[in-house]
């Protein structure tokens, strides 16, 4: 696959948080919609709710790296945002993985290749 793109834009967020699909597990929400460019992009958001800086930083690093093991692996297309809860930052990154492979496969954006 290609390079990976980043959602940037509070509108972006916004239009996912509305109208996209919602998946929640105990240390992350992913919310997932169709977009319009052909092109996978993703965000993550983590609120102070997470903790101070250090446990937010970690939380943003554990969602990344599950997602760049996963990315391969993803139909082209689709805006993913990743909202971090506040087990996030204590949970194990292969946990975290397993957690966000089972939430693209009821989305049905996985394909196993």
């Amino acid at each position: 696959m290609g390079k990976s793109f980043t959602l940037k834009e509070n509108r972006d967020f916004l239009r996912l948080y509305r109208r996209g699909k919602c998946l929640v597990a105990p240390s992350i929400v992913t919310y997932v919609l169709k977009n319009k460019c052909g092109k996978t992009r993703y965000g993550i958001t983590t609120s102070k709710k997470i903790g101070k800086a250090v446990q937010r930083n970690r939380a943003r690093r554990v969602i990344r790296a599950a997602w760049f093991d996963l990315y391969s692996s993803i139909v082209p297309g689709y805006d993913v945002v990743f909202v971090a809860r506040g087990k996030t930052p204590y949970v194990k990154s292969d946990v975290l993985k397993r957690e966000i492979e089972s939430h693209l496969k009821k989305a049905g954006i996985f394909s196993i290749k």
